[in-house]
């Protein structure tokens, strides 16, 4: 098994060119086409219209890294072993004094990191701890740690190996069950957080009016905003440092599973894990700006105004008023984190752009995502396309060894990705 496992890692494709734009129909392609430089635009006017394909269950099979195999990067970069024998690794962040804390979501703890890779416990006794943000953004006196249910925060020194108290509740009461992760973001003047809420399910059925009407109800909660077992979900939370309920920011987002602040612009990011159920492309997920008050279409559309057929032309009255999202992956590749480069180790075109985990496909025919993706940003600003950064953990039609989650920026310039698979993180920094 070992040796055919090998051999099929062997037979990955090679190193692509970085001009090798992959459009339209040519965009949706498999593991067997992903390599550091290919690129892939997809835009709304190419979608698939709905059930063009069966709905495919493919769960992939996680094996052991075979000896010898890395992660595989674009030339000029090298990919070497950060840290290993982690219990579901998950969201990986920076402080400002240069410790890397992971949210280690299996075991219900969060970790720092010293960048020479020694660990200690910060902060135990968790539920599926997901999202870290450092508050106030530049002097931090507060680790921030989104779970499942609400959102705590532990005292903090920097430089100190682990929290200085215990937890203390920010948010309580969020929607638990469905999409758990809760992931979190600072404004850049520290006058408040995001908290990303999953929904519950894949598709809601809402075709009746929500208590009050619609008019009060979205009056009271966003434009589009879902009710019943969805209430409070599929959505963008705003909140205050010191506590408080959580008020809208966006809505209609079916699982925002990686918030991220691009520094140069102050838009806060979205990476969004889309709907299933309707083919094996289709419909895509994506990562976007995002525009406070704005509904991204969940349930009743996706990608614009395209109407969820399942749902019987309930809520017309929004296809105008829905925000396209600004890159479009490939459908079912699942992304999970996001991060934006700031550093000055990498060559200088990498300055500003994004990182994008995929933790890949358990719902597609053929195999697609896990890997790491680069979102190239002109002036700030996508042109709808993203390039493969680090590939190389899919081993087979079947069989994957890594499946990348987390991605953050180390203190040196070095990009940090987290998968929860083998439960390692690995460095990708250029080749000295």
């Amino acid at each position: 098994m070992r040796t055919f496992l090998l051999a099929a890692a062997m037979l990955l494709p090679t190193l692509a060119l970085a001009a090798d734009l992959r459009t339209g129909a040519d965009a949706y392609g498999d593991w067997r086409t992903d390599a550091p430089g290919v690129a892939r635009r997809i835009l709304p006017a190419d979608l698939p219209p709905p059930f063009a394909t069966n709905n495919a269950a493919r769960t992939s099979v996680i094996v052991a890294r075979p000896a010898g195999v890395l992660p595989k990067a674009p030339p000029g970069f090298a990919v070497t072993l950060f840290a290993s024998g982690l219990n579901e690794p998950r969201a990986l962040r920076t402080a400002p004094d240069g410790a890397v804390f992971l949210a280690e979501s299996g075991s219900g703890r969060v970790l720092r990191f010293t960048p020479d890779g020694k660990r200690t416990m910060f902060a135990d006794g968790l539920s599926q701890p997901y999202g870290i943000a450092f508050w106030p953004p530049d002097k931090p006196r507060y680790v921030y740690v989104g779970q499942s249910g609400s959102v705590v925060r532990f005292p903090m020194t920097p430089g100190h190996a682990t929290a200085d108290g215990p937890a203390e509740t920010i948010v309580p009461d969020l929607p638990t069950g469905g999409h758990w992760t809760r992931d979190l973001a600072v404004a850049p003047d520290g006058s408040f957080l995001l908290v990303a809420v999953g929904s519950s399910g894949n598709i809601a059925d809402l075709r009746d009016q929500p208590p009050g009407g619609t008019a009060a109800w979205e009056a009271a909660h966003g434009l589009g905003a879902a009710w019943g077992v969805e209430r409070g979900r599929a959505a963008v939370l705003r909140f205050d440092p010191a506590g408080g309920a959580p008020k809208p920011y966006v809505q209609g987002i079916r699982n925002c599973a990686g918030l991220g602040l691009q520094p140069a612009t102050g838009a806060f990011w979205c990476a969004t894990n889309e709907r299933d159920g309707m083919g094996d492309d289709l419909p895509p997920d994506y990562a976007t700006r995002l525009t406070p008050g704005a509904f991204y279409g969940w349930p009743w559309f996706y990608i614009g105004a395209h109407p969820d057929p399942r749902l019987g032309g309930a809520r017309a009255d929004l296809a105008g008023r829905i925000t396209v999202p600004d890159v479009l992956f490939q459908p079912h590749s699942a992304p999970l984190g996001i991060a934006f480069y700031t550093g000055t180790l990498f060559p200088a075109a990498y300055r500003g752009d994004a990182f994008v985990t995929m933790h890949g496909s358990w719902n597609r025919a053929s195999r697609t995502g896990y890997k790491v993706v680069r979102i190239k940003l002109a002036k700030g600003a996508p042109d709808g396309s993203y390039e493969d950064f680090l590939t190389g953990f899919v081993l087979g039609d079947d069989a994957v060894w890594g499946r990348p989650v987390g991605v953050a920026m180390a203190a040196d310039g070095a990009l940090l990705v987290s998968e929860d698979a083998a439960g390692t993180i690995w460095r990708v920094a250029p080749t000295p």
